[in-house]
């Protein structure tokens, strides 16, 4: 491996030399533009190879292994693990402290949730093999929707597969042509890519601004027959809560549905882990549709509804459910064990709070950018460009604490992030140490030209 000022004169050289291949026009289209062929090659549009959106991706990646290459750093990108993604990860022969994992409680591994994946595969298989209405139905699945409707307040729930067609099966379902979905313009791509699948109309408003969405129902709501207020309990790029008391009373102001994704909030937020809904201590009708993901906190996999049993006993027929095979009985015992885990170790959620308050206040102590973040798990470190941000990550990896560069399309360009998620497992030590070493970092990266070419 080499040093930074060493690595930042080889980014520096490579730069030159694709600086070199675009003037020379030996380049692909930027990023995401779509490109028309010559009117020679139009004959060759079923050719995916030379798609734009592909050809752009296959570029940027090119030049991200390039780099890598050239100045003998680590790629942070699908890193190979052995054993299991908690607080210490072991990877490329070496133990690295992990904030790229949401085990946010350490449940995933926790010895009940594994033992009863191990009795689950022994009992059901590995598959439930065939979607449940169609004996794939399993005792398991209603004791998990259950305990999930009792968390939620609410007179039932479902699961689904995947968290992300959890979200845009639902909207697709429930909306059509004359709808619209009104997002917080920070709301999951999931969430739009179900609306559209709907034919509904989607708007945003802006982030966490209740008189935002206000102005909007005031000009639009009349133009639309059913209209959903879509936000996240925890928002998942930059750490900070929604505002559901005030967001889903404007909703109400305009006779709107309100839907919460809870996927990072849902063992995070609240007394007891219970979410959103505990943070803000609602009743469960003060939303139509809560949404979670079981694959954060609850160290499972897949996603559910909670709402009024109407709802959900529809929501048996959407094709994001009926068309699809029966939750894995293994995702289900581990989500199940992991809720009653979280009632009977009541501490994992203080302590992850305590090593939350612990990191946040270290890296703000050290003047670092954490954005929008209100001091939760999931913190955000701002470093603008992605060449910067790409190299503080590698640079991180080398000297052993392993984080995810964030870059577009995941956020906005100029937002680019480090983005860090503390769990109940890290330790002072860890937390104190890597918050030293981030600031450093941060500070080396902070030098680099970030035109280089990324």
């Amino acid at each position: 491996m080499i040093d930074a000022e060493h690595g930042e004169a080889a980014m520096r050289d490579m730069a030159s030399r694709l600086l070199a291949q675009r003037d020379s026009g030996d380049v692909r289209p930027a990023v995401g533009r779509a490109v028309a062929p010559p009117v020679s090659q139009r004959g060759q549009r079923h050719k995916f190879a030379d798609h734009p959106l592909v050809a752009a991706a296959c570029e940027l990646n090119a030049r991200r292994r390039a780099i890598w290459e050239l100045t003998g750093m680590p790629s942070p990108l699908f890193l190979e693990r052995k054993g299991y993604n908690s607080a210490v990860l072991q990877a490329q022969g070496q133990e690295l402290t992990n904030f790229a994992g949401y085990n946010y409680l350490g449940l995933a591994h926790h010895p009940k949730v594994v033992r009863a994946v191990q009795d689950a595969v022994a009992q059901f298989g590995a598959s439930a093999s065939n979607s449940r209405i169609t004996s794939g139905e399993i005792e398991l699945y209603p004791r998990l929707e259950q305990r999930l409707a009792r968390i939620y307040d609410v007179e039932a729930a479902i699961i689904a597969t995947s968290g992300f067609l959890t979200n845009a099966g639902v909207l697709g379902y429930l909306l059509g042509e004359g709808d619209a979905a009104i997002c917080d313009s920070l709301i999951h791509a999931s969430v739009v890519a179900g609306a559209r699948w709907a034919g509904a109309r989607v708007m945003t408003f802006r982030h966490n601004d209740p008189e935002s969405l206000r102005g909007i129902l005031r000009a639009s709501r009349d133009r639309f027959y059913r209209v959903l207020v879509v936000i996240e309990g925890l928002y998942s790029m930059d750490g900070d809560i929604g505002l559901l008391p005030e967001i889903a009373a404007v909703a109400r102001e305009f006779d709107c549905g309100v839907m919460v994704d809870e996927a990072h909030s849902i063992g995070v937020l609240g007394a007891h882990g219970h979410g959103v809904r505990e943070h803000f201590g609602l009743p469960g009708d003060a939303v139509d549709i809560w949404m979670g993901s079981l694959s954060k906190a609850l160290g499972s996999c897949g996603g559910f509804i909670a709402g009024n049993a109407n709802l959900i006993e529809a929501l048996n027929t959407a094709p994001a459910m009926l068309l699809t095979v029966g939750f894995p009985p293994t995702a289900a015992a581990a989500a199940l064990t992991a809720l009653e885990v979280l009632e009977s170790e009541p501490e994992r959620v203080r302590r992850l709070w305590q090593n939350t308050e612990l990191f946040t206040s270290a890296l703000r102590d050290r003047d670092l950018d954490l954005g929008m973040s209100q001091n939760t798990p999931i913190c955000p470190v701002l470093i603008p460009s992605v060449a910067r941000v790409v190299f503080a990550s590698s640079l991180l990896l080398q000297r052993g604490v392993y984080v995810g560069p964030v870059t577009a399309p995941a956020v906005a360009p100029g937002q680019e992030r480090l983005r860090f998620f503390i769990t109940s497992e890290h330790s002072e030590g860890q937390l104190t140490a890597a918050a030293e070493l981030v600031a450093e970092v941060v500070e080396i990266a902070r030098k680099l030209d970030p035109t280089i070419p990324v």
